[in-house]
């Protein structure tokens, strides 16, 4: 049986609330067992206060997944009736961090075969002492990664980033041949190995409005992307561009490509979510470990007030089984 693992994310988020109304609807899986990396108290409270009758149990490796019931890996026993929804605290950081340490430990050690995180919340983790920007960096520091991008994905769309965490212009000098061909590289090895497509067809957005315009708006595309593009071409890896970004976006959705190599964050990130953003999913790549995630933050503005929708996260489930799935049987790469 592959056990994927679940982490709460922030305790005052609505991490615990999508979690306890994704497992109320969800009905018996036999691809996977879940186990959710949290706190009893704060999920017995939550779903007491939406009104939901779930069982909360202690998770064992051995017994079945069984409809109506939470197996959770308890892992901290904060005071859950002290703590206000959407107000973090020391003791909430230093939790959530836990959890996240612990599903990459018992993925290492072979007990679960993938990690689904929850939303947690950066600020909170610098209070605790954790000084990463957020999920990704953390992760590739506990599994000891460099190359590794964020990808997010969904039905219509996959999207891959060169920049992330950044001034927008701090952009221009943090791109090179380098980089964007280790970004192309990897984003072609996990659309073969974690989604199973055998020939994938990648698109890459310019920088500059109209792709630079011969150098006219800026000369990134002739001298950075278009020799990271035919770099990568050379080694066998279908693909193409510069594309301008106004344009890219609806062929790849339109199913011409099956995904968009983004030049910074919000690039990439606002037709994403103007088109997933309900069932979007946060995949890290380049990891040794699966990782997916909810597409969206601790929302503490509405965190306690059962407003939250579970549906990134089902998402999010539904992927990392996929990629635990297709990565126990990987598609051959040609070229390297």
């Amino acid at each position: 049986m592959r056990h994927i693992a679940i982490t709460m994310g922030c305790p005052v988020g609505i991490g615990p609330e999508i979690i306890i109304k994704y497992f109320s609807q969800t009905p018996s899986s036999s691809q996977f067992s879940p186990v959710i990396l949290g706190d009893v108290g704060i999920l017995q409270r939550c779903a007491s206060e939406l009104h939901i009758n779930i069982k909360i149990v202690a998770w064992q490796p051995n017994i079945p997944y069984q409809p109506g019931h939470l197996p959770v890996l308890e892992l901290s026993r904060l005071s859950a009736q002290d703590l206000i929804w959407g107000q973090p605290t020391i003791a909430t950081g230093q939790a959530m961090v836990g959890y996240i340490e612990k599903a990459v430990s018992l993925i290492l050690e072979g007990t679960v075969s993938a990690m689904v995180t929850c939303p947690i919340s950066k600020s909170s983790l610098h209070r605790a002492g954790y000084n990463f920007p957020g999920h990704t960096e953390m992760l590739a520091a506990l599994t000891g990664s460099r190359d590794y991008v964020m990808m997010m994905a969904g039905s219509k769309l996959r999207i891959t980033l060169a920049t992330i965490h950044c001034s927008l212009a701090s952009v221009p000098a943090r791109l090179n041949q380098e980089i964007l061909g280790s970004l192309i590289k990897t984003t072609d090895t996990a659309l073969r190995h974690d989604f199973g497509i055998v020939a994938p067809r990648l698109a890459v957005a310019a920088l500059n409005p109209h792709a630079g315009e011969t150098g006219l708006f800026g000369r990134e595309e002739k001298d950075i992307i278009l020799p990271a593009i035919e770099a990568m071409q050379s080694k066998g890896i279908t693909v193409q561009g510069p594309f301008p970004p106004d344009t890219i976006f609806l062929k790849a959705a339109s199913g011409m490509y099956d995904a968009v190599i983004c030049m910074y964050h919000d690039q990439g990130l606002i037709p994403f979510k103007l088109l997933h953003f309900k069932d979007g999913v946060n995949v890290t790549l380049g990891l040794p470990i699966v990782r997916t995630s909810v597409d969206h933050g601790t929302a503490y503005d509405i965190a306690g007030k059962g407003l939250a929708d579970p549906a990134s996260l089902a998402a999010a489930v539904d992927m990392a089984n996929l990629i635990a799935r297709n990565r126990e049987c990987p598609v051959k790469i040609a070229g390297f």
